[in-house]
């Protein structure tokens, strides 16, 4: 007999990766337009079925809800079917937008549902994590990337200055406005 996994169960990367996708969503709520982001909850459609989204922004102007959804597909981009899908739940829920988070984008049909249902695409690489990540929005682009520095570098920084005599470079020190040559009290 063959076992089956339990309904609802995910498996974790997908935990993570919806974890990841809300978290950088909350530290870019502004540029979306929203005062917050919450993570995963159940939201009552007006058909009477309980939907479970992966996140939920309100926007700063209205209070109007922003649906996220979550798919970390890695062979394929989403199709229009995935896309449709959120659309309804958008309209059942009565929010006003949506946002699909997804490592490699829209298919082209998918991206003319989104268009068409305010629905916009973010990509977020598949590995992500909270501090690795590559994540591309509404034309940017933020990447969190750790790394160790190897070698170590000492820097004393010097105020060069032009004089204001005969117009060569010195080596400023306190308030002086002449170079050594030009100015008398420096004479040895």
């Amino acid at each position: 007999m063959k076992s089956r996994k339990k309904q609802g169960a995910r498996p974790k990367a997908s935990l993570a990766y919806e974890e990841v996708a809300t978290y950088l969503l909350k530290s870019s709520a502004k540029e979306f337009g929203l005062k917050f982001v919450e993570g995963k909850q159940k939201l009552q459609g007006a058909s009477g079925a309980l939907w479970e989204i992966d996140a939920k922004g309100v926007r700063e102007d209205n209070d109007a809800i922003v649906v996220v959804e979550c798919r970390r597909y890695t062979t394929s981009k989403l199709k229009q079917e995935d896309v449709g899908g959120l659309a309804f739940r958008i309209a059942d829920i009565e929010a006003e937008a949506g946002i699909i988070v997804s490592p490699l984008g829209l298919q082209a049909g998918a991206a003319k549902v989104a268009a068409a249902n305010n629905i916009i695409s973010v990509k977020l690489n598949a590995e992500s994590t909270l501090s690795e990540f590559a994540f591309q929005f509404l034309d940017k682009l933020r990447l969190g990337i750790t790394g160790k520095v190897l070698s170590s570098a000492r820097v004393t920084p010097r105020l060069i200055g032009k004089c204001e005599k005969c117009g060569k470079d010195f080596e400023v020190s306190g308030d002086r406005l002449l170079c050594n040559d030009c100015d008398p009290s420096t004479a040895v």
